[in-house]
């Protein structure tokens, strides 16, 4: 075995506290056939050579079909044979199958073909399987001639246990995986932890012939055929298999929504055929995607920073960052998204490469059930029919040797320490050495006898408070000693005994924060401790509190310290003695254990019990007096207190106690001290022995002929074998003999359970076992026949303890006795195990005091047994086997794996090039009803990002092989973060609560969820729903009440307004100007609060007359005109301007100055769609449009006229147009969906007015009212309540433009204040604004005597589903200003009709239910509890307006549908607006939302779809009129929804999901991309955080939502764009994500 030289085991030990796990690599022996055979014949075979040719072949991998197929790795021999032409067609295949331009089975068959010629025929046979055997048996005649077959001399290692076997098997592992290429997260440059120099290359690129690949061919993946290599290094092609298919089910459903559409990737199997890239789908993106191609010249960039700023150009961006050192490829076919948007960039070839290795089905795919209606139930895994089942009788309970009667055996443990101290006062008991390995001091039994006397004496006797004395026999008491001094500890424990105190020895707390001191606080707490005994040195390494004295720990209790150094103790005086009792069952000492989830428990432990287990070690290992021992372990707790403390008193042995400090400079330090002193027995881990192997070339003078026992602590460990073998390689030839090496088994609870004897007692010979891991994931021992990866060897741990009755029982359920061929948990029942978990009688009852039972039912004894939380079996000879750990089991889809035995498959994948060895931790986590696998590491600061990410992805693929398992996720974190246990290794426990908490701050992340989550519920199919033939009676539906509802009737509402007289909006402005000229209709306030320009009746009229006057002369009547002005009365004015001249007004948003890039082309947009002739805007904005900014961003040369209204002349124009029919358009309404399409819609003047005499009734608007706005005056029920109610209503309005709260949060609070406004408008951005920015300084507010109880209504007005969080923390934060709690609602609009809902002044509180968010997913509405799992709220969305009429209706059969059933709304009402003003392109598909009936029922009626789900519900409230009040409460919108797994989906609801999943998570948006669910976070945190995020993300989605998530994007605050409603616009983000315009900070992509 090669070893690296000392000097670089002292660094590594250094580094990483170097760790019980250090064994790990070199662990398990695969071998070819076992030394064991099934139960029925146990027989020692002799061993037989191996040809380890066999591992190097390529892996024979079964395909779905179940042929076994050979992935065409060839080995060099059989490449040589076939000719050039032949190979290069098979390269051909592989790239087409590995593309998916070819199935499986064509593949199979083509190349099949290609070979036939060159295999020799064998009748019946599968050609594939020839190629098996021909590969086989060609690499087996080239390779044994470069083996040593030298005949080997009797006494050499078995070959087949060689320790680098398992190195071995992953290698061939591996060996199956060069096919496929894994997208490699891409992290922004500040994120990396390293900054080595090789890493200077643009982490994000995985290589760079990948890019060009991408780049070159439309959506095709570069895979690595010689011809496409360029010499670059490509990541490893891997994964050729993958999730179920149904999680990308819905490709059906996505393409036929949009038809046309064309596919982007070649042939890429159906549901990446739905790559629908219709170019007209988002006009916007569309145009943007023109100003791009435009500058052509501009060669693709392929390093992240696009040509376009990105989405918020207030961020800078980062240039400085990247190189762009790598060449271009000119000729380049941009690929396009869905949305036709190109993309010449990273993200999507990596999506690309993703969805390459989820292509193929995994694993054949389990039977699902699915019941009920919207019951999901996860998928339950069915036993699989042909896994292995227990074959062997039931196993006897297998006894111990009698306890044999010893002469002169002392009564207790302190008797045996008085005798020895006065009988043999000199002789030596303890030497201590310091950090070189110098004995610092020898401790004597006469020495050690008076010194516990003292102490003793001073605990009980001089200590007191109050003049009570303060320790009583029994009380415990904290034992807080360092791990280098193991003298004073010993005084303390015996000091103790003699006391009649008990002990509880702890680890010395070295922060506030140490993991797992605070459950050592509990512990504490619990027993009752009041007192901590420690020494010097230590108190005053301690942390101090401000006083002086030693700090509180987090969570434990007030202790008082105690130094038992010499000068704090006292002589007793000559007639005290301590009682010396016979050995009871009081508790002589308590014994701390973490458990698998990190509580600390307190093993209680009898003296009676201490004695029998010293007397029981004594007899197995043949203790005798006066023996030297070396002990390296801790001598706190386990073997290195029972050896090193207790047995080794009972015999008055010597020991030598070796620090872990030494260990760590010197880990030959033990060696050297057996050699040294002789000794004659040494107890270490294998840890130690592994270090020795790494630190011994240059010792030449050591023997350890001396030894009789070698004790391996931890012999139970799987690699501890292969730390025993490598360790005898070595050292058998300086004197240590084979059979010296004495494995045990033991625990905490159970103490030592079983320990291979030393040679002189005449027991049969070691045995090993060489088990399948497929069997034992199944509990069951079989030997290994097949797969010769997969074994797991194990030795022996020698027999029972003397005394003791062990049998085996089934881990889980009723404690049954196993079968002799299967694995369960070992039970003891003897006198030497611990008694209970102090202060835990439910937990001591289930571990201390099992009843094993044999299948009839009957108790196998009736002693109780301890259950030791070892799992193994008893082989032949009656030797015990322990194959795991109850603390590292996981079991996963009802297979049992353990963690150790995953742990050493990580480090056989060249470990010590990327992690440190031993600093791995596996646990697994739980997510969605099954145990998650997970893997954390430490990563070595050199190595580089791709390094690191190859590295883990063989691991990955090394696990799936050989344990077959999935791994969820696997976390690389910078060197020393993990928390570590007190002797090294790592802290598992805490290690997954960080985890769990987002607070491990990996520097790298890879997840599977895909791999490895198979009990997904299946996709949902559609339900034939309710048809026409089901007969409506009356008004029930399917025997429900038909869900319809209607607003007051605007017929029966009398009212004298002057206002209905007119038919023409612009008719009731003049009217006004003349009746009441002076009036007050506007007042807008700017960001100080003051009034910045007021409009009274006739300003406004003069006003719009000079527009007017302008336009006729230059324009006709019927053009359409845009108005790109701020919020203020000149947008007011001209747009009446326009009215007057007979144009059609538009209003549009003005650019935004510092971010012309995003915002011009889309008012370039509006204008060219609105066909606008004329542009009518401000001088500053005129000036703006033409500038040279303006020119980058759009072409200017193409704006349309351009007038500005600053100056206008003061002149009448000639006469007012009058319109010939109401049904004349008055305005054009243009928004941006949150889908990204831009639609304006076109508002009639009868609408208009219609629309303003429902809002006038509904709000109760008159004259003398005054309202407060602070809303956007350009689109939808903002445009309306700004421009259009205050001159039909003649009320006042107080504008406030929303972006002035950017400056003054508190303005509109503040006005609707100083007004006493009862009824005010905003938007869900105002609300945000002023809940984020005010919701700590309302007592200032207060103190500005701004007071909200004038408020009756403040009404949202939204066009989605109520935001009730923001409205509630709203109302709440505000409630101390006098904001009644009632007084907030939301309105519910939609470009069909602007304004369907409005809560109003009158009727009844909006209502709130909570529904139940799976049926939802489903389309059915189930209300339930508050509080339920899986509930959400709705609140009703306000009231319908007066004159509309609403029905629910199914999106497919277009029927009706029964109350508080989910489906379209639908609408009609006298100001729906009458048609899409060109839906860009898309006339056609929306030509039946604005005209449609129901296919039965009431089919006269015309109705308008709004596109939002929703349900009707009646509730028990009455409204205005008397009748019962129908609620409509908005679900979403159906463009929004996600189609994933046959459901639907609603973003917000993921993603109020994701935002609780973590603090730092300050915003998140979701979207799809060719059914990969893309969750984009921004992340309010330091950049460490970003990746904590990926792994919290995918469990609460896969938890809560039952999807997996495909990417994580992790970016800076702001950067998902939203729109002036404060709606997220989801599928912009969707275009700058996939054209790499989003700067992440980290992308993740999950697989």
């Amino acid at each position: 075995m090669s070893s690296p030289h000392t000097a670089e085991v002292k660094a590594a030990a250094d580094s990483q506290e170097g760790e019980e796990e250090v064994g790990k690599q070199t662990r398990r022996h695969r071998r070819d056939r076992c030394l064991f055979l099934p139960h029925t014949t146990w027989k020692h075979t002799q061993p037989v050579d191996l040809i380890r040719a066999r591992y190097w072949t390529a892996m024979a991998e079964r395909t779905s079909t179940g042929l076994l197929t050979m992935m065409l790795e060839p080995t060099p021999a059989v490449a040589m044979t076939l000719p050039a032409e032949v190979r290069e067609k098979l390269a051909e295949l592989e790239l087409e199958l590995s593309e998916g331009d070819i199935t499986q089975k064509g593949y199979e068959k083509k190349r099949g073909k290609l070979l036939a010629p060159y295999i020799p025929q064998i009748q019946g046979v599968d050609p594939s399987l020839q190629i098996d055997n021909r590969i086989q048996a060609s690499s087996q005649a080239v390779l044994p001639g470069s083996k040593h077959n030298k005949s080997r001399a009797a006494n050499t290692r078995d070959e087949r246990f060689r320790s680098d076997l398992h190195t071995e098997a992953v290698q061939a592992a591996l060996a199956k995986y060069k096919e496929r290429k894994m997208p490699m997260p891409s992290k922004r440059r500040s994120v990396l932890v390293q900054s080595s120099v090789e890493a200077c290359t643009p982490p994000d690129t995985s290589s760079a012939s990948e890019d060009e690949g991408s780049l070159r061919r439309q959506g095709r993946l570069a895979t690595s055929t010689p011809y496409q290599g360029h010499g670059h290094p490509a990541v490893e092609h891997w994964f050729n298999r993958v999730i179920q298919g149904s999680s990308t089910s819905s490709s059906a459903s996505s393409t036929s929504s949009h038809p046309g559409g064309r596919s982007v990737t070649t042939t890429n199997t159906t549901a990446h055929a739905a790559l629908n890239a219709n170019a007209a789908a988002t006009a916007l993106a569309d145009l943007m995607a023109h100003t791009q191609l435009d500058n052509h010249s501009a060669p693709p960039d392929v390093t992240g920073l696009s040509e376009r700023s990105s989405l918020h150009a207030e961020r800078p961006q980062v240039a400085s960052v990247r190189s762009v050192s790598r060449g271009y490829n000119h000729h380049t076919s941009v690929m396009e998204t869905a949305d036709g948007v190109p993309v010449n960039s990273r993200v999507s070839s990596k999506i690309q490469q993703l969805l390459n290795t989820l292509k193929r089905p995994k694993r054949p795919p389990l039977r699902e059930f699915f019941v009920d209606d919207f019951e999901e139930l996860l998928d339950v895994q069915e036993p699989d029919p042909n896994q292995p089942k227990p074959e062997g009788q039931q196993m006897s309970p297998l006894e111990g040797d009698h306890l044999g009667m010893v002469n002169k055996w002392p009564p207790s443990l302190p008797a045996a320490l008085q005798r020895w101290g006065t009988t043999q006062p000199k002789s030596p008991c303890l030497t201590a050495l310091d950090n070189v390995g110098k004995p610092v001091y020898t401790l004597t039994y006469g020495k050690l006898w008076t010194r516990s006397q003292k102490l003793a004496y001073t605990l009980l006797n001089k200590l007191s408070t109050r003049n009570e004395p303060l320790l009583m026999p029994g009380d415990r008491v904290a034992l807080v000693f360092p791990n280098n001094d193991p003298v004073m500890f010993m005084v303390a424990f015996y000091g103790c005994l003699l006391a009649e105190l008990v002990p509880v020895p702890i680890e010395v707390p070295l922060t506030r924060k140490d993991a797992g001191s605070q459950q050592i606080g509990f512990l504490l707490g619990s027993c009752g401790v009041t007192l901590a005994l420690t020494t010097d040195a230590c108190q005053k390494g301690l942390p101090k509190a401000q006083t002086g004295e030693v700090a509180t720990f987090k969570g434990w209790p007030r202790l008082l310290w105690f130094v038992t150094d010499g000068k704090h103790v006292v002589k007793p005086p000559k007639d005290w003695h301590p009682q010396l009792r016979e050995a009871s069952n009081d508790i002589a000492y308590i014994e701390y254990k973490t458990s698998k989830e990190g509580s600390t428990m307190g093993i209680t432990v009898s003296h009676s019990a201490m004695l029998a287990h010293c007397h029981a070690l004594t007899q197995a290992c043949g203790y005798t007096e006066a023996e030297t021992i070396t002990n390296v372990l801790d001598f706190k707790r386990e073997a290195g207190l029972w050896h090193g403390v207790l047995t080794s008193v009972m015999n008055r042995m010597h020991v030598i106690s070796i620090p872990y400090s030494l260990m760590k400079v010197n880990p030959l330090s033990w060696i050297q001290k057996v050699h040294t002193y002789k000794a004659r027995v040494a107890v270490v881990k294998s840890r130690d022995m592994h270090w020795s192997l790494l630190a011994q070339r240059d010792q030449r003078d050591i023997s350890l002929s001396s030894l009789r026992m070698l004790i391996v602590a931890d012999g139970a460990n799987p690699w501890s074998i292969s730390s025993c073998d490598a360790f005898l390689n070595v050292f058998q030839a300086r004197g240590l003999r084979p059979e010296v090496i004495c494995p045990c088994a033991s625990s905490s609870e159970a103490m030592t359970v079983a320990i291979r004897r030393p040679p002189e007692m005449g027991v049969p010979p070691p045995g090993k076992a060489v088990l399948s891991m497929g069997g034992l994931s199944h509990s069951v021992i079989r030997v290994d026949t097949e797969e010769k990866l997969s074994v797991l060897t194990v030795q022996d741990v020698g027999q029972v303890m003397p005394g003791a009755l062990v049998c085996v029982v089934r881990v889980e359920g009723t404690p049954y006795v196993c079968q002799t061929d299967e694995v369960g948990e070992i039970c003891v029942s003897s006198g030497s195990t611990g008694v209970a978990y102090y202060g835990l009688p439910g937990m001591t009852k289930n571990v201390f005091e099992t009843i094993p039972i044999i299948s009839s039912g009957v108790p196998i004894s009736d002693r109780p047994f301890t259950r030791t939380s070892l799992l193994g079996f008893v082989g032949p000879d009656s030797l015990v086997f322990v194959v795991g750990k109850m603390d590292g089991l996981m079991v996963v889809s009802g297979r049992r794996h353990n963690a150790d035995d995953v742990v050493a498959t990580a480090l056989a994948v060249e470990p010590m090039k990327f992690v440190y060895r031993g600093r791995i931790a596996v646990f697994s986590v739980s997510v969605l009803h099954d145990e998650r696998i997970v893997v954390v590491a430490e990563q070595r600061p050199d190595a580089s990002e791709e390094d690191s990410f190859q590295w883990m992805s063989r691991v990955l693929q090394a696990i799936d092989s050989i344990h077959q398992v999935g791994v969820y996720c696997l976390a690389l974190v910078p060197a020393n973060t993990l928390p570590k246990a007190p002797l090294g290794g790592i802290h598992i426990s805490e290690t997954k609560q960080r985890f769990l908490e987002g607070a491990l701050h990996p520097c790298n992340v890879l997840m599977c969820p895909h791999t490895c989550v198979t009990n997904l519920p299946k996709p949902r199919q559609k339900q034939p729903e309710v048809g026409p033939a089901s007969m409506i009676v009356g008004n029930l539906v399917a025997g429900k009440r038909i869900a319809q509802a209607c607003g007051r009737d605007v017929a029966q509402l009398e009212d004298n307004d002057q206002a209905r007289k007119f038919l023409y909006i612009q008719d009731v402005l003049q009217w006004r100007a003349q009746a009441t000229p002076d009036h007050p209709l506007f007042l807008v306030l700017n960001a100080k609060g003051t009034v910045a320009s007021t409009a009274s009746c006739l300003q406004l009229h003069k006003r719009a007359e000079r527009v007017a006057a302008a336009l006729m002369g230059r324009l006709n009547t019927g053009d359409h005109v845009a108005l790109v002005y701020p919020p203020g009365i000149d947008l007011i004015a001209t747009f009446y301007g326009c009215l007057y001249a007979g144009c059609v007004p538009v209003t549009v948003r003005p650019p935004h100055p510092q971010n012309l890039a995003t915002t011009l082309p889309t008012v370039k947009m509006i204008v060219e769609v609105s066909k606008s002739v004329c542009i009518l805007t401000t001088q500053a904005i005129m000036k703006l449009l033409k500038s040279k900014e303006a020119a980058a961003a759009v072409d200017i040369k193409s704006w349309p006229m351009v007038l500005d209204t600053d100056d206008l002349p003061r002149k009448k124009s000639p006469q007012m147009y009058k319109p010939p029919t109401p049904e004349m358009l008055a305005y054009l309404d243009f928004s941006v969906s949150t889908t990204g399409i831009l639609a304006g819609v076109k508002m009639s003047h009868a609408a208009t007015s219609a629309l303003c005499r429902s809002i006038k009734l509904q709000c109760e608007l008159y004259p003398s009212r005054q309202i407060a706005i602070c809303l956007d005056p350009y689109c939808g029920l903002g445009f309306a309540l700004w421009c259009l109610c205050s001159v039909y209503s003649g009320h006042q309005s107080i504008l406030v433009p929303p972006l002035e709260l950017e400056s003054n949060a508190s303005l509109w609070l503040a006005a609707v204040s100083q007004y006493k406004v009862r009824v005010t408008f905003c938007s869900y951005s105002v609300m945000e604004m002023c809940t984020k920015g005010l919701g700590s300084q309302t007592e200032a507010l207060r103190l500005r005597n701004v007071n909200l109880s004038c408020v009756r209504t403040c009404m949202v007005v939204a066009e989605e589903r109520p935001r009730i969080a923001l409205t509630q923390s709203f109302s709440k934060i505000f409630k101390d200003l006098g904001l009644s709690p009632r007084a907030v609602s939301t309105t519910f609009g939609c470009r069909v009709n602007v304004a369907i809902c409005l809560q109003g002044t009158a009727g009844p509180d909006p209502t709130t239910v909570y529904v139940d968010m799976r049926a939802l997913r489903h389309d059915r509405v189930r209300l339930v509890e508050r509080g339920s799992p899986h509930s959400l709220p709705l609140m009703e969305s306000g009231k319908i307006l007066p004159g509309v009429k609403v029905i629910i209706a199914n999106t497919e059969t277009k029927g009706p549908l029964g109350d508080s059933h989910l489906g379209e709304v639908w609408v009609s009402s006298p100001h729906n607006a009458t048609g899409y003003y060109t839906v860009y392109g898309e006339e056609a598909l929306h030509a039946d939302h604005f005209n449609t009936k129901l296919s039965f029922g009431d089919t006269q009626t015309v109705w308008a779809r709004t596109g939002y789900l929703g349900f009707l519900r009646r509730t028990e409230l009455t409204d205005a009129s008397g009748e019962r009040h129908d609620a409509l409460y908005v679900v979403g919108s159906l463009d929004e929804t996600l189609e994933l797994r046959g459901m639907r989906y609603h973003p917000i609801d993921i993603e109020t999901s994701v935002i609780r999943s973590h603090k730092s998570i300050a915003e998140c948006a979701v979207f799809t991309w060719t059914n990969l669910l893309v969750v984009v976070v921004e992340l309010e945190g330091s950049e460490q955080e970003a990746l904590d995020l990926v792994a919290l993300v995918t469990n609460v989605v896969l938890e809560e939502h039952y999807l997996i998530v495909g990417v994580v994007v992790v970016v800076d605050p702001g950067v998902i764009p939203i729109n002036s409603r404060g709606e997220k616009q989801r599928m912009h983000l969707r275009d700058g994500f996939l054209a790499d315009q989003l700067d992440p900070i980290y992308v993740a992509y999950n697989m």
